[in-house]
């Protein structure tokens, strides 16, 4: 069996790709328009937009107006049992209060018909819910979540991960508005995961998920009122091992 130089397959998007504030592009729900080395997909709604008024390439997102419309970036797909993988990206929300954000690695990314944002959490006690069949592991926050914070989460086959500090998901800091988040992600070749938030680690999950399942890094924003809502991005950085089977 013969083995390459590149075991390390990787993406990281930068957004330095567009210079013109005008720059936008309405994408449909499947993984059939791109954003530099990035899939982006809605339903047909919203735009994109290059922020030239802050350095380093940022990228702005915005949803279409009505309840529960999202947009996302994707990119994959990665098998941990090939050596691990491993997805960070730096955002911030005008308004995160009407929002949901996922960052994370999911099995099931619903990429025809209405995307689904992978998990959500509702409620004044806390409901954590696992959206799909897949395995997933990241960084959730949810308005519909009485209390505003981030929360590290995983789970699979629908239901939430038995190793979770708690089960509506670990809490991290209380998102801000127009405040800049780094979101780290990392699934091991045992399935486990290791989930961070601005440098802290939020949460350690053993076997989460089945590490020879195979994942698409995702971010997502949704709305949870009727407005449209803006996640800019500076930059998306995922990457994983090669299968070098015959």
């Amino acid at each position: 069996m013969g083995i390459g130089s590149f075991g390390r397959i990787r993406v990281f998007e930068d957004f330095l790709g567009c210079a013109a504030a005008t720059a936008t592009a309405v994408p449909t729900a499947d993984l059939a328009n791109n954003m530099g080395l990035l899939s982006y997909g809605s339903v047909n709604e919203g735009s994109n937009t290059i922020t030239i008024d802050e350095p380093g390439g940022v990228l702005a997102m915005t949803t279409d107006t009505a309840q529960n419309d999202n947009a996302y970036l994707a990119a994959g797909v990665f098998k941990p049992a090939d050596g691990g993988c491993v997805m960070e990206v730096r955002i911030k929300v005008a308004d995160i209060t009407t929002s949901a954000i996922w960052v994370g690695f999911t099995e099931t990314l619903h990429q025809t018909g209405t995307p689904v944002c992978p998990a959500e959490s509702t409620g004044a006690t806390p409901t954590l819910t696992i959206n799909g069949s897949g395995g997933m592991a990241g960084m959730l926050h949810d308005k519909d979540n009485t209390t505003a914070v981030w929360r590290a989460i995983a789970g699979d086959a629908g239901a939430v991960a038995s190793d979770l500090t708690t089960a509506t998901g670990t809490v991290s800091a209380a998102p801000v508005n127009d405040e800049w988040d780094v979101i780290r992600v990392e699934i091991d070749v045992n399935g486990d995961a290791k989930i961070y938030h601005d440098g802290k680690l939020i949460d350690d999950v053993a076997a989460c998920v089945t590490a020879t399942d195979v994942f698409y890094a995702c971010l997502l924003v949704e709305n949870r009122t009727a407005a449209a809502n803006t996640l800019e991005v500076d930059y998306f950085y995922a990457e994983g091992g090669r299968d070098w089977t015959v």
